[in-house]
């Protein structure tokens, strides 16, 4: 699959918060920050300026704190690289690294500074409301690398505008995963992300680089040295996130995971996946109960919140703002109730292409692999290989056929093309049941595996 480039949101939607002026601008309690300079600088010397990138905060914010550590004897300056404090090189005195492990026993946390709950929780309630809405051309444009019918982007466009949750069901093979991944495209543009969040003094870290794309050049903007910085860089811009779990799925990855060593939490999938999209792929063979997964989000579904508990036993609310899709080759009704499906308003069948559509598909497939397409060859396929065994068509098998070609026309040492001899060797070791002759002609032991 090709990439496209991601639709714009509105101009404000990528933009975080605005840089905070004084240590109360932080949210964060002093000596949670005094904590964080601390673990820091255990990890060895650094100048103010270092200091200041890693925990993303400006260094005259930070100052007093590196003051008071100096005057408390905990740290001691080893040189200067230039005028003023923030050039100073410090390091952690014998004190200093006393206290640093008292503070490691705590929580392991070493980072870019967190972001207080009640700070993210506004952050996305702003970022929800200044969505903006896609119409027809926008919505083409998100899946342009697909081909995808009139039909399912007539019901795809509403499910993505009302933000609400939906069921792709239909034979396997046929898109399911890549539409829900094209949902996400077709929102686009990009959105604020804190590194971790703070509540009560826990630390939850957010970014996940699998998970997340940073935009490029945003990790490496420098701190300012004074106290202005446009935008609070204890948040970093990504595209909007497109979160896709299988069958490994299991309840504990839907909630806080605390690591008893590190003693800091890291978020759940949906919270990853807030303001974006969650896809629950091969819905009903994960390793828990549909009923149990249902019944986890049957209230985030209705109320768009989501609660979470820390180990101490506190428990708070979090915005779920991320659009659910349950991709399933099983009949929807065989998995949830009526009550759960009244939660998933949006019901898509995704059905096996026609055979115009399986043609645009190889076409499309083929300009992908630089190989010269004909249409001639589509149609010696679906005669060869597909009407003599009654067997569908299916959305994946023009990528699927197209591979082994490649593959086997390296393995010969030839230029890569598309001819009946290949593609009868294609199908032959793709298919199953294609042993070259209709299901009619083989014998009987052979035609009991084809259906």
């Amino acid at each position: 699959m090709t990439e496209t480039p991601a639709l714009a949101d509105p101009p404000t939607a990528g933009q975080g918060p605005s840089a905070p002026q004084t240590l109360e601008d932080t949210g964060l309690a002093i000596d949670a920050l005094d904590q964080l300079l601390i673990k820091t600088l255990y990890r060895g010397e650094a100048t103010g300026l270092s200091i200041a990138e890693r925990v993303r905060l400006p260094y005259p914010i930070l100052e007093p704190l590196v003051e008071r550590a100096r005057a408390e004897r905990l740290i001691e300056v080893r040189g200067a690289g230039g005028a003023g404090s923030a050039s100073y090189r410090y390091a952690l005195t014998d004190l200093g690294r006393d206290r640093g492990r008292q503070y490691l026993d705590v929580n392991q946390y070493v980072g870019p500074a967190p972001v207080p709950l009640a700070c993210y929780v506004a952050r996305m309630r702003e970022l929800a409301e200044t969505r903006g809405y896609i119409d027809r051309e926008r919505l083409r444009q998100g899946f342009s690398h697909l081909v995808v019918g009139d039909r399912v982007l007539e019901q795809l466009g509403p499910a993505v505008n009302a933000n609400k949750a939906v069921f792709l069901y239909g034979p396997p093979g046929n898109g399911k995963t890549v539409l829900a991944e094209g949902m996400g495209r077709t929102l686009g543009g990009e959105m604020p992300l804190p590194y971790a969040l703070d509540v009560d003094g826990q630390v939850i870290t957010m970014y996940d680089p699998t998970t997340h794309q940073a935009l490029e050049g945003d990790e490496d903007e420098p701190s300012s040295l004074v106290v202005g910085e446009r935008r609070d860089r204890r948040w970093t811009r990504v595209r909007r996130p497109v979160v896709v779990v299988g069958g490994e799925l299991t309840l504990d990855m839907l909630d806080l995971t605390f690591n008893p060593v590190s003693k800091f939490y890291e978020a759940p999938l949906q919270l990853k996946a807030n303001g974006g999209v969650l896809l629950v792929d091969d819905f009903g063979r994960q390793r828990i109960r549909p009923e149990e997964l249902l019944n986890r989000w049957i209230v985030p579904l209705e109320s768009r919140v989501d609660y979470l508990t820390l180990h101490t036993g506190r428990k708070f609310q979090i915005p779920f703002d991320v659009l659910i899709a349950f991709a399933t080759n099983l009949e929807p009704s065989s998995l949830a109730d009526e009550a759960f499906l009244r939660r998933i308003p949006y019901k898509i069948a995704v059905e096996d292409p026609s055979i115009e559509e399986f043609t645009r598909i190889f076409e499309l497939n083929c300009h992908r692999r630089g190989l010269r397409f004909h249409p001639v060859m589509v149609a010696y396929l679906h005669r060869r290989h597909y009407r003599p065994f009654g067997r569908p068509l299916r959305a994946c098998h023009p990528r699927d056929v197209l591979d082994q070609v490649t593959a086997l026309c390296r393995y010969r040492g030839i230029d890569a093309t598309v001819t009946r001899e290949l593609l009868d060797a294609a199908c032959a070791a793709y298919f199953v049941d294609d042993a070259g002759a209709p299901v009619a002609e083989r014998p009987l032991a052979r035609r009991k595996h084809a259906f």
